[in-house]
């Protein structure tokens, strides 16, 4: 069961949690804005109670919830090749890898999916507009 989290902005997001889920989202988090610094502008917001990146709309995101972390992707159908743990849901290409307690994923994956991702949008443009203009 989702539980978003209030937070003003993605410190305060990450000062809230607690235990494995902070930890798990801060090694999350400083992968994801490795890779946004070095392959190109990445924004980092809070939407939905998560945190959200945009660039030419929305890329990814990291949402902690009781019992798990996901990291998703607007376009992660396409980035299934990079990473076969992601599963597809949802509208707009969605594609979410699960974490739970104990569970690993490298900073060179996560920034690997990241620098795809950005790229996904460089090329294909907004995947909500996508939808949008079907």
């Amino acid at each position: 069961m989702k539980k978003a989290i209030a937070a003003a902005n993605p410190t305060a997001y990450v000062a809230a949690l607690s235990g494995w889920q902070h930890a798990c989202v801060t090694k999350l988090r400083a992968a994801v804005r490795a890779a946004g610094r070095a392959a190109g502008p990445l924004d980092e917001v809070i939407k939905w109670g998560h945190l959200v990146y945009l660039a030419q709309g929305p890329v990814l995101l990291i949402r902690a919830e009781p019992t798990r972390v996901l990291l998703g992707f607007w376009h992660g159908k396409r980035l299934r090749d990079l990473e076969p743990r992601l599963r597809p849901g949802g509208k707009y290409e969605m594609a979410t890898l699960e974490l739970r307690e104990g569970d690993a994923m490298s900073k060179a994956s996560v920034q690997r999916l990241t620098e795809a991702a950005l790229q996904l949008n460089a090329t294909l443009g907004d995947p909500t507009q996508a939808v949008r203009a079907r």
